[in-house]
């Protein structure tokens, strides 16, 4: 309740009571109104600005960057794991597989290497969390990037191992006359006494002693060559090439069981023991050509010979006896 206010009057000598203007009055409750509305105002600005009160729907975009902060956390973490395993993956692709199939590894700022030119994360510019956005964006490109690298590598690899596999099947790399048709390994390579004239000279491949008729079969994968009677002192004998700078030749046969231009598989049999050309007596005269050298056939028996039998044919190999062609 307002005070009540008095003034004194001199002609009357009386106090009389204050009556305020209607006007006074009227402006009075307009600067109340006009105060409270701009102090709720002011009061509702600082509310809007601050975390005291937030509206469902900022309440609910709140949740979804939470959710979203939580979906690149998780990110992050699935991406570190995909590092360690694609780190995994290149050193052994280096250090093993290249260095297996003899191929340079990549180098490792190849793998690394980032992505030069324009600006490629313009469009990711300007918004709260830019850092962070433009930072995995970068990230899961390199990680494309070294993908897509290492697929590439993979896939020469596999070429590799592909022609690895061939290289290994092409290689003479079986006796050509089984251990049980044999009656000895007669001479190996090097310098022995020739059976016609008895002086020293070099013999460039290894005998073996059989009956004729004797089965022969390819050392290696490879296509026949040569299947005549054309090579001095060999008589009829066969040249199979298998490719990568390899030949073998099988000299003395007593009869074919393959023609020129035929392919052939390791362990096929291709003719048969015989004493043709310059022989003593029937055997089988087996050589192996690398780069068109004659080189020696015992360092090939990987296929087909026990490491004792190879210990006892290296024995044989090794004495300068006489040779029989």
């Amino acid at each position: 309740m307002s005070k009540v206010k008095y003034y004194y009057d001199p002609d009357t000598l009386s106090y009389r009571k204050i009556e305020p203007k209607k006007s006074k009055r009227y402006r009075n409750i307009s600067f109340f109104f006009l105060g409270s509305f701009l102090f709720g105002l002011l009061g509702l600005i600082f509310l809007l600005n601050t975390n005291l009160i937030n509206t469902p729907k900022e309440l609910s975009l709140q949740r979804e960057v939470k959710n979203y902060e939580l979906q690149f956390e998780l990110l992050d973490k699935k991406m570190e794991q995909i590092e360690d395993v694609l780190a995994n993956i290149e050193d052994r692709d280096n250090n093993i597989y290249r260095l297996y199939f003899e191929a340079n590894p990549i180098p490792e700022e190849q793998r690394r290497a980032g992505f030069g030119g324009i600006n490629r994360y313009k469009s990711l510019e300007g918004f709260n969390n830019s850092d962070m956005v433009i930072a995995t964006t970068k990230r899961l490109d390199v990680i494309k990037k070294q993908m897509a690298i290492q697929s590439k590598s993979l896939d020469e690899i596999t070429i590799l191992a592909e022609e690895k596999e061939k290289l290994l099947a092409a290689i003479p790399a079986i006796q050509p006359i089984n251990n049980e048709d044999l009656t000895r390994m007669a001479s190996g390579y090097g310098w022995r006494s020739d059976p016609f004239t008895k002086a020293r000279k070099m013999h460039y491949g290894m005998d073996f002693t059989a009956p004729k008729g004797t089965p022969i079969y390819a050392s290696g994968d490879g296509k026949i060559v040569r299947a005549d009677n054309n090579s001095s002192g060999y008589g009829k004998h066969i040249r199979i090439d298998h490719g990568y700078g390899y030949l073998s030749l099988y000299a003395h046969l007593s009869q074919y069981n393959v023609k020129k231009g035929q392919k052939v598989k390791r362990g096929d049999l291709i003719g048969f023991v015989g004493s043709t050309g310059r022989s003593e007596a029937p055997h089988l005269h087996y050589e192996v050509w690398k780069e068109k050298d004659r080189i020696n056939p015992i360092n090939f028996y990987y296929g087909s010979l026990s490491p004792i039998e190879f210990e006892n044919m290296l024995k044989f190999a090794n004495q300068e006896n006489q040779s029989l062609d």
